[in-house]
């Protein structure tokens, strides 16, 4: 192996513990701990692409359909999903969001945004630029 090789592999595995240990820390500062994790997925994939039937919020969330079923059960119970027909497909059911949801996600990204303010603060000027550099890469390896 290569120097630069070796460096690479190096890079790779310290990142990828940097970045577990960072999206660990996020994911626990939550405001309402009675909605999962899960739970919360399914919601941000709703807000992000908005209404669908119930498969296709499986096939975005990389899941069966079952345990899918079950989420959206759960979600409907706390008040944060509702169904409605399906506008071409009697057998079907749309799933969207509540306004309860919609708030929800927003104090949950303002509790995790507000966090990290916070330690990102006790950095000095040029860590944190050399974050804001850091993010635009960041976003270019996830985009390719």
């Amino acid at each position: 192996m290569t120097r630069t090789t070796l460096d690479t592999a190096a890079l790779a595995h310290d990142l990828r513990l940097a970045v577990m240990r960072l999206s660990r820390r996020l994911r626990n500062q939550r405001v309402d701990t009675t909605v999962t994790l899960t739970h919360l997925a399914a919601l941000s994939t709703l807000k992000r692409h908005g209404p669908m039937s119930p498969g296709e919020l499986a096939a975005h969330e990389r899941v069966q359909p079952p345990s899918m079923t079950r989420v959206v059960v759960a979600l409907e119970s706390q008040g944060l999903v509702t169904r409605t027909p399906h506008p071409t497909d009697g057998r079907q059911v749309v799933i969207g969001l509540t306004p309860a949801a919609e708030e929800l996600l927003t104090e949950e990204v303002r509790a995790r945004e507000a966090w990290l303010s916070g330690q990102l603060q006790q950095l000095t000027a040029e860590q944190r630029e050399v974050l804001r550099q850091a993010a635009v890469i960041m976003d270019e390896l996830a985009s390719g």
